[in-house]
């Protein structure tokens, strides 16, 4: 068993207090944060933190509870303009010492995904930049813009629209053709 931590806020199981709560509180400094930014290829990363606490679950296992802030900013998905999320989240993770993984190659998503194998190291580092990953929005949007239709056609052709294309697009339009030819 290594005594050498793999990174600076990596913590030893083996050390960890089996009576007490093992707290943590890790606020990066700005060389931390420009570096995880271009990690997550963020715009910017101008607040982050993860605090919470290692207890141990019953005699082998640990669990890991933390509260992650973040502000983030991204080009919005529609007009590249600045984007700024704030992001508040409670992180949950369990690190199970008799955790087997399946030997089969494709493996469905167990519904509890806050589950780890114990290793002989937990990373709250790690665990918050991974968790930051998660809760980064994918389409970030300013406000309430919409990504608007586009329509190409040759020229002299009339160009198809979205409408156009709907299957059932005109049947409304032929029903109140029958319609009016009855009366």
């Amino acid at each position: 068993m290594s005594r050498k931590s793999p990174t600076p806020t990596a913590l030893r199981v083996a050390d960890l207090s089996q009576t007490e709560p093992n707290g943590f509180d890790l606020r990066p400094e700005t060389d931390n944060l420009s570096q995880i930014a271009k990690e997550l290829e963020l715009s910017a990363l101008r607040k982050l933190s993860f605090v919470g606490k290692i207890k141990p679950l019953g005699k082998q296992d640990w669990q890991l509870d933390g509260k992650l802030g973040a502000t983030v900013v991204q080009p919005c998905v529609v007009t590249l303009e600045p984007v700024t999320t704030r992001i508040d989240v409670n992180i949950k993770r369990r690190f199970v010492h008799d955790f087997e993984l399946p030997d089969e190659e494709e493996v469905e998503m167990p519904d509890d995904d806050t589950t780890e194998p114990l290793g002989q190291w937990i990373d709250p580092a790690q665990i918050m930049i991974e968790a930051l990953a998660l809760e980064v929005p994918e389409y970030p949007r300013k406000g309430e813009v919409e990504l608007g239709q586009m329509v190409h056609a040759e020229p002299g052709q009339k160009p198809m629209t979205d409408e156009d294309a709907r299957p059932f697009a005109g049947l409304g339009a032929l029903r109140d053709a029958l319609k009016k030819d009855e009366s």
